[in-house]
């Protein structure tokens, strides 16, 4: 995974994806476990305030990406569900990525 990211739109989408993603993950395998397992209900409230941060951050910049790219509504859509499913923001990152790629090959080569 290259965590190596780019001040533009859709790198801004990918470092709010993975880090929406982790906090996604610390919820539910760390957090959640805490709480059920180890009566420790805090661990949900703290990092369930944080990851509901880390989520509107991830829907702002995927909203200015649709925009900007142009993104059809089915495109983002898919994207909003990737934040839905454990590990889906990783796996949209491989996307970007390549998106990113071709964005910045275009505009250097003038298109």
């Amino acid at each position: 995974m290259n965590l190596k990211f780019s001040n533009t739109p859709i790198g801004r989408l990918r470092f709010a994806g993975i880090t929406e993603g982790i906090s996604f993950l610390v919820l539910l395998f760390i957090a959640m476990p805490l709480k059920y397992f180890a009566d420790f209900p805090e661990a949900v409230k703290v990092t369930g305030w944080f990851h509901g941060l880390l989520f509107l951050l991830y829907i702002f910049a995927l909203t200015h990406v649709k925009f900007k790219h142009q993104w059809s509504l089915l495109r983002a859509f898919v994207a909003f569900l990737a934040s839905l499913i454990p590990f889906g923001t990783f796996f949209l990152d491989v996307q970007l990525r390549k998106d990113e790629k071709i964005i910045s090959q275009n505009i250097q080569s003038g298109n």
